[in-house]
């Protein structure tokens, strides 16, 4: 086992026995040659395509199988073998449409029928078995992880009937890329995962397409972070389909839906919040479940991704849906909900009224945009001096109580914006306001990375000057695949000055970093103070 693609990966380089997040060697193995298997699709896809070949279904399948070997999103040996087969099987027959073989290589690959010698396969898949330069192993490897957050969001966007063919002919390209016979030195690598952000872009923009043309434009909603006397189920992941359809399954049957995690910012949704038993926000960010499930008294499930090996305490009231998978639990399938209802009605509930707290969610680029002119008077009069966007992904790891106190440190003539599960470091913390502007502009998930850059850019028109030149600046933590695309992103927008922690990707080498401080000039987390100092002066 080899796997490095979160931040928290095992020693800051590779975990090789075990997953930190709970991903057994065998999962390992079987994430590693289903991307394998999907590099044969991919060079069959693009072959069909050069053909005016192009399928749809294949192009989405392709997206939701590459998003299953993201971090924790599927733990579940023999989903990863059903979804080998599959793709296996796609290939197969859009060669035949496409008139097109191949005699080597993964568009060849045959998988074997069980799951121990599907195992054994993985070898020829594995991340060490790239013996190539390792700047150029370090590009591939970050030109991989950006594709499976750009599947991710693809996907999100796709569930709600928004595709582009582009999108899915960039994932093909990508998978392709090493095994399409094309050789590319370090400055083409760079391109390829530059151009990955920039694909990115178009998907997150079809994913908020998808959310804001299917739920509406998020509005500034009080959250309660306490709860009511009633049943109750809680929703952990992304996706708004999952939770509206689970709204619609427990009208009227005296079950209050709350959120957990970067589900919290769905309650400023207009088509979300009119449903009166959608009702609050229980507990924080993924990496806190074995400490905050067990006193959570109803059903509990997990849309998309951020699970973590149930503990026995809970165990038998967590379900799956979609793409998230674990060994033993009940998968939901076509949103049909009704086994989380009944488990929901046969539990406890919470037996008493405790309100508790209040957060603010629903500052999308609409909201922020429709006081754009108090905004800019602000700024330049100098009640609003900077503006800070920390976000990205909360984890584990020690050193991210530096988000804490770099946001609690902002001086009060400044504004943060926040958006992705990062935010769990400050969400409730009272920084005021200005003017008026609440001090603290919860933006949304991860997925609304779209919506904050559009803000960016909105601010950078009105001042008629570039991104890099607003009084703007990016803290960004990462965790996971969704925000190594998301910071290709950034880059492919010529966006400079990012800093980045709590530690930089094991998989970026001293040369790629090198190359990318000095043409980005990313720099590393410091401490709170120092950063502060060194951005405002």
């Amino acid at each position: 086992m080899f796997c490095n693609q979160c931040e928290q990966t095992a020693k800051g380089t590779g975990c090789t026995t075990i997953g930190v997040c709970g991903k057994q060697p065998e999962v390992s193995a079987l994430q590693d040659l289903t991307v394998y298997a999907l590099r044969g699709l991919a060079l069959v896809a693009l072959e069909a395509r050069k053909k005016g070949i192009v399928d749809p279904a294949i192009d989405h399948y392709g997206a939701k199988a590459l998003f299953t070997t993201l971090t924790n999103v599927n733990f579940d040996p023999a989903r990863f073998q059903t979804y080998i087969n599959e793709i296996v099987k796609h290939r197969q027959a859009l060669a035949v449409r496409a008139g097109v073989s191949f005699s080597t290589g993964p568009a060849s690959f045959q998988p074997a029928a069980t799951l121990d010698a599907l195992g054994a396969q993985a070898e020829i898949a594995a991340l060490t078995a790239d013996k190539s330069d390792p700047d150029i192993v370090s590009l591939k490897q970050t030109l991989l992880y950006g594709m499976k957050g750009l599947a991710a969001y693809a996907d999100h966007a796709a569930v709600l009937g928004q595709t582009d063919p582009e999108v899915f002919a960039f994932l093909f390209k990508g998978l392709a890329a090493g095994y399409d016979g094309v050789q590319r030195d370090l400055g083409q690598w760079v391109e390829l995962a530059l151009e990955c952000g920039k694909t990115n872009l178009r998907a997150m923009e079809l994913l908020d397409a998808g959310n804001t043309g299917t739920y509406g434009h998020p509005v500034p909603t009080q959250v309660p972070l306490g709860h009511r006397k009633n049943k109750c189920i809680l929703v952990s992941g992304h996706d708004l389909r999952d939770l509206h359809e689970l709204l619609k399954q427990t009208e009227g049957k005296g079950i209050d839906i709350y959120t957990h995690g970067e589900m919290l910012p769905t309650h400023g949704y207009p088509e979300l919040k009119k449903y009166p038993h959608f009702y609050g926000h229980f507990g924080t960010a993924w990496q806190n479940q074995h400490k905050e499930f067990p006193a959570f008294p109803g059903a509990i499930l997990f849309t998309t991704n951020c699970i973590q090996k149930p503990q026995d305490s809970y165990k038998d009231r967590v379900f799956t849906t979609g793409l998230v998978g674990w060994p033993g639990l009940v998968h939901c399938e076509n949103y049909d909900f009704s086994a989380v209802i009944r488990k929901a009605l046969e539990m406890p509930g919470f037996t008493d009224d405790a309100p508790g707290k209040n957060v603010m969610v629903g500052f999308g680029r609409n909201t922020v945009m429709s006081v754009a002119g108090q905004v800019i008077d602000a700024v330049k009069s100098g009640a609003i001096r900077h503006f800070f966007l920390v976000g990205g992904c909360d984890g584990a790891k020690p050193g991210r109580n530096y988000y804490t106190e770099f946001v609690e440190k902002t001086p009060k003539d400044t504004v943060v914006l926040t958006l992705a599960c990062g935010k769990f470091r400050f969400f409730d913390k009272e920084l005021g306001d200005i003017g008026g502007i609440p001090r603290l502009l919860d933006v949304g998930q991860c997925n609304d990375a779209y919506s904050a850059i559009q803000i960016a850019v909105a601010l950078a028109g009105a001042f008629e000057c570039g991104v890099n030149d607003l009084p703007l600046s990016l803290v960004l933590s990462w965790y996971e695949q969704k925000a190594v695309v998301i910071l290709l992103t950034l880059l492919a927008l010529g966006i400079k000055d990012i800093r980045l922690g709590p530690s930089l990707p094991a998989f970026i080498t001293p040369n790629v970093l090198n190359f990318l401080v000095q043409n980005y000039n990313i720099k590393p987390i410091t401490t709170p103070d120092e950063d502060l100092k060194a951005i405002l002066g």
